[in-house]
């Protein structure tokens, strides 16, 4: 497995302007043949805070991502006369948040946060700014919800949970109309939101 930066470099391009931008770009040797497996996501263009869910990329924008990258990689003789196989994808959910931008993309989702030292705490993302982000901790048993702001530089590892029910988060349960024993509720997007991030859209290219 190899991250070839010149590669790299032509999909960086050739995607710019796209509204899609590149993630990651890995080559694996299969057999004769070559596997090139290009992770791209909606380009974040929120200079200030993000406090929205951002739309997840498509199954249009994978196809038309894929096409230019094809077209990118055709044009040019980077991966020489060995044939390949073309992958392209979005992050899937157990990628591991590691950037400011990672969080500005799953703010509305729920996350378990490690900290430096400390205990790791569960929340949902309302608010992801460039250094900080803002996470509302549901109440558990005898103790309040409440919102923590905390710094990305205090953060150890984050993970998106897959939530197969949920409600809306609030500092105080009561507003919510359920109890400390009734925490979920049916949702219609369940199966979407577990799948919306896994978007794979494969092409076979000779060079």
């Amino acid at each position: 497995m190899t991250r070839d930066t010149g590669v790299q470099e032509l999909i960086d391009g050739a995607l710019h302007g796209s509204g899609v931008v590149l993630e990651e770009v890995v080559v694996t040797p299969a057999g004769r043949r070559r596997v090139v497996r290009v992770v791209v996501d909606r380009a974040l263009e929120v200079s200030g805070d993000v406090t929205e869910t951002l739309p997840s990329l498509s199954l249009d924008d994978i196809a038309a991502a894929t096409r230019t990258v094809s077209d990118a990689l055709d044009e040019s003789d980077l991966l020489g006369e060995q044939p390949y196989t073309l992958e392209v994808t979005s992050p899937g959910v157990s990628r591991p948040l590691t950037t400011a931008k990672h969080f500005r993309r799953n703010v509305g989702r729920l996350v378990v946060v490690t900290l430096r030292d400390a205990e790791s705490v569960t929340g949902r993302i309302v608010r992801a700014g460039v250094d900080d982000l803002t996470l509302v901790i549901p109440a558990v048993k005898k103790s309040p919800g409440r919102d923590e702001t905390l710094a990305y530089a205090a953060i150890d590892r984050a993970d998106v949970q897959v939530e197969f029910s949920r409600v809306e988060t609030t500092a105080d349960p009561a507003d919510t109309g359920i109890n400390d024993d009734d925490t979920t509720a049916p949702d219609q997007d369940a199966e979407a939101d577990t799948d919306a991030d896994t978007v794979d859209l494969a092409s076979d290219k000779e060079s």
